[in-house]
């Protein structure tokens, strides 16, 4: 079912879709997908030559080819796989003419303003066990699971305190890896634990940028390769500042 509307309401298609892109690319979205769902509100709201063009740092959206050009700057890219739910929610609602422009406005500016459904503490809790989990899948001892647990936590934690501090995320990476490899290897020294590299290995996989990676690929798939390429470097460079801090412990062991 397609709403249809006049041209003087094409400012506030084009706010709902602004909002909606920006919602879904900060918050870890692919950006094909970010593109396919403007597209798509857009058309259910009438616009039938909507425009847009979203890469890992911006995006760009038009009611059409001679429109004005209308374009947000993305400098955050926290994953959220909520809030991208939530925004697919409200896209397939609008789709099947379920809510009016109005009403999807303010149902987007509410899960914008919304904050993550997983405290911090929460966050770090859950890198822990993962942590501890990936020792014992990586064929280590449960006897290595709790120092992996207690490095994973505290890097994790580390590099989510730097994150707010820091705006270079890739330092934030290097001093939670940092922090990991210092506290395996301490761990193991004083005999917490048998084997340092499944502790460290374990440790570092929450920090492992599992989703760039992911998306990555997926954007090239699609043909997005400017998306592609830029998010396949920025992996790059999170396993590098990964690699980097834990490196620096052993430069000096």
């Amino acid at each position: 079912m397609v709403l249809v509307i006049g041209s003087r309401d094409e400012a506030r298609v084009e706010k709902v879709c602004m909002i909606a892109g920006k919602i879904m690319l900060m918050s870890g979205a692919e950006t094909h997908r970010v593109e396919d769902t403007m597209n798509r509100m857009a058309h259910a709201f009438g616009v039938e030559n909507a425009q847009s063009h979203a890469t890992p740092t911006g995006i760009n959206f038009s009611a059409g080819m001679t429109e004005v050009n209308n374009f947000v700057r993305i400098s955050k890219r926290p994953t959220d796989l909520h809030k991208i739910a939530e925004v697919n929610s409200i896209s397939r609602k609008i789709v099947a003419g379920e809510l009016s422009l109005e009403t999807a406005y303010d149902h987007l500016q509410k899960v914008e303003a919304e904050p993550s459904v997983y405290k911090v503490w929460l966050q770090i809790l859950i890198a822990a066990l993962v942590s501890g989990c990936f020792v014992i899948m990586f064929q280590g001892t449960w006897i290595d699971f709790l120092p992996a647990f207690i490095a994973g936590g505290l890097g994790f934690a580390v590099m989510t305190g730097m994150d707010r501090l820091l705006e270079i995320r890739y330092l934030a990476e290097f001093f939670g890896a940092f922090v990991i490899g210092v506290s395996a290897y301490l761990f193991i020294y004083y005999g917490f634990g048998l084997e340092l590299d499944k502790v460290i290995i374990g440790a570092v996989m929450p920090l492992v940028p599992g989703l760039h990676i992911t998306n990555a690929i997926r954007d090239m798939v699609a043909g997005h390769l400017l998306s592609g390429i830029s998010k396949g470097v920025e992996a790059t460079l999170t396993a590098f500042s990964i690699g980097a801090g834990i490196s620096l412990i052993f430069a000096f062991i």
